[in-house]
């Protein structure tokens, strides 16, 4: 169900209600939440993408919910935006969740709801609370206490098996146990004990129940068949009117410190003609169509593609382009497109930690970038910067305002060229540790150090004309890095955190867990890792050794996919 151009969000819904109304009866009904606010829920083109394939069910109907003040239908609880019946009422309650710090929003939504917290404690009248989504796949532990099911991986490969097992009507244990067993990629926490050792690092992992000792994440082989794109188009979105449409999943370039690089392996990307026909879909609803993916700039054709359209008023823009990717045609398409901002994501100052990194572009690479976009007619550039990443020193932050000096000069020669000078804005972001890719191991910088060196690049920097400095904040920072590396235990600081009415100064003070103990150790390459039970089909001696090449700033050359098996999943 996709609205018309024109189309408010509230007209949006309103037309959308009668058909969903019409569905309720005799079918499983499922509220799909995005534990954040509606216009970043709808941004985000995995759960976009999910409650299409979910309405497409025969026995399915699915509504959409999102993170509210409590007000979302008539008795204060949180309801669906179709009918706004509130989402207790549905048989499934179905999280998405794409980012780890949404995790004190999945225990508000659920209290607003009157479900009980842990699922333990919620009997047959309430509904089965699953959920899915990147942040999930890279370590469900921290919320495991609060979901009944899980489901790691790609939703495609998963819902249509999950729905031939689950009947609303089974009891609750026997369904998970029926789930458990049959359904690809379903992981009960219920069903298995974390056990420690006296340091608190992990012991053992055991099945309690006669279900699989490690989940496989499930992933398509080929994507061919499968258009991934909007749902619904909205201008109450960041991207405001664009049909977003993936590209394909994964990176062949293995940066070290990507999440996405490694759990989507092996990179895959959809045939051009499957991609024109989803690109002339979304041209009947909108001029703006957006290219999605871990590496668009990657996509065989992508030139051929987009020039297929020449002769139609479409303005393409593309999620991601690597600094050494940028050809004449795809600037050609960039000044065809009227793109005003363009983005370059160095992530580092110095040729050692691109090395580090595995980033595989030069710092020429990324001048040159900068000139060639300004000289395109593109006068404004966003560059995304890491500090805090593994082995970084003094010297690499340096590095950072070094780089971006020169940045600004090549791109004030090309601008003054133009007679017209644009805007540079800096986007620093604190490096965060995640499961499944090399860094995994490594220790996060220390609040007060990553502060310390936010400072420095702003001080040397903010005398720099027509350059704006965006920077995270190094404490939600700290608190990603527990969520992502987290275990079991950390549930208990999520409760307290929620029942802290969020004052999580107040709650690191006082809760018996030590939250340093997942942020700022190096783990040790033999330690025993809350999400080893995930089997994302990478080898763990591959990520290992990919530690040590970095330790050694030793490049890895990018993914030969079915010519290479060091990593294991070919």
């Amino acid at each position: 169900m996709v609205g018309k151009k024109q189309n408010t969000a509230r007209q949006l819904v309103d037309s959308e209600i009668g058909t969903i109304r019409k569905q309720w009866k005799g079918r499983i009904s499922v509220a799909l939440v995005y534990p954040n606010r509606y216009h970043v829920g709808m941004s985000s083109l995995g759960y976009q993408t999910l409650y299409d394939l979910l309405n497409k069910l025969d026995r399915v109907v699915c509504e959409r919910a999102f993170l509210s003040d409590g007000k979302g239908s008539e008795t204060g609880r949180p309801a669906t935006i179709e009918s706004g019946r509130p989402i207790a009422d549905a048989d499934i309650i179905a999280f998405s969740i794409s980012f780890e710090n949404d995790y004190p929003h999945l225990l508000t939504i659920l209290d607003q709801a009157g479900i009980p917290l842990r699922s333990g404690e919620r009997s047959a009248r309430h509904p089965l609370v699953i959920a899915g989504g990147v942040a999930c796949f890279l370590n469900p532990e921290p919320i495991a206490p609060f979901i009944d099911c899980f489901l790691l991986g790609e939703a495609e490969g998963i819902l249509p098996r999950f729905f031939q097992i689950f009947e609303p009507r089974t009891s609750k244990r026997v369904l998970l146990k029926n789930l458990a067993r049959d359904v690809p990629g379903a992981y009960v926490p219920a069903f298995y004990q974390p056990r420690y050792h006296d340091d608190g690092t992990l012991a053992a992992f055991e099945p309690l129940e006669d279900v699989p000792p490690k989940i496989k994440r499930v992933y398509l082989k080929d994507l061919n068949q499968i258009s991934t794109c909007n749902a619904v188009v909205t201008p109450h979105t960041t991207f405001d009117r664009s049909f977003l449409i993936e590209v394909g999943r994964g990176c062949p370039h293995g940066c070290r410190f990507c999440s996405a690089g490694f759990i989507y392996r092996p990179p895959r990307f959809r045939p051009i003609a499957q991609l024109e026909q989803t690109i002339e879909r979304g041209a009947r609803l909108t001029d703006r169509i957006g290219l999605v993916g871990a590496a668009v700039s990657d996509l065989p054709e992508i030139e051929e593609l987009c020039g297929k359209f020449n002769d139609q008023n479409i303005r393409f823009s593309f999620s991601s382009l690597r600094a050494d990717r940028l050809t004449p045609g795809l600037l050609s398409i960039l000044k065809k497109s009227n793109v005003k901002t363009a983005t370059i994501a160095p992530e580092v100052g110095s040729e050692r930690m691109r090395r580090v990194i595995n980033k595989g572009i030069t710092e020429e690479d990324i001048l040159t970038a900068a000139g060639v976009l300004v000289d395109n007619g593109i006068p404004n550039l966003k560059l995304y910067f890491m500090i805090g990443l593994p082995g970084e020193t003094e010297a690499d932050v340096d590095g950072i305002i070094k780089l971006v000096k020169q940045i600004k000069h090549r791109f004030l020669t090309s601008s003054r060229a133009r007679k017209r000078i644009g805007t540079i804005t800096v986007s620093l972001n604190s490096f965060v540790p995640k499961p499944s890719t090399p860094f995994q191991w490594a220790a996060m910088d220390e609040v007060k150090t990553l502060k310390r060196k936010t400072k420095k690049i702003k001080n040397e920097l903010k005398k720099v004309a027509n350059l704006r400095i965006n920077s995270d904040i190094p404490r939600w920072a700290y608190l990603q890095a527990m969520f992502s590396r987290g275990d079991r235990k950390v549930a208990d600081i999520l409760l307290s955190a929620h029942a802290n009415k969020g004052n999580w100064a107040q709650t690191l003070k006082t809760v018996p867990v030590n939250p340093d103990f997942y942020v700022l150790r190096e783990r040790d390459l033999n330690e025993k890792l809350p999400w080893d039970f995930i089997d994302h089909g990478i080898k763990k001696s591959f990520l290992q050794r990919e530690y040590q090449r970095a330790k050694q700033e030793l490049t890895t050359p990018i993914c030969q996919v079915e010519t290479c098996h060091i990593c294991g999943v070919c």
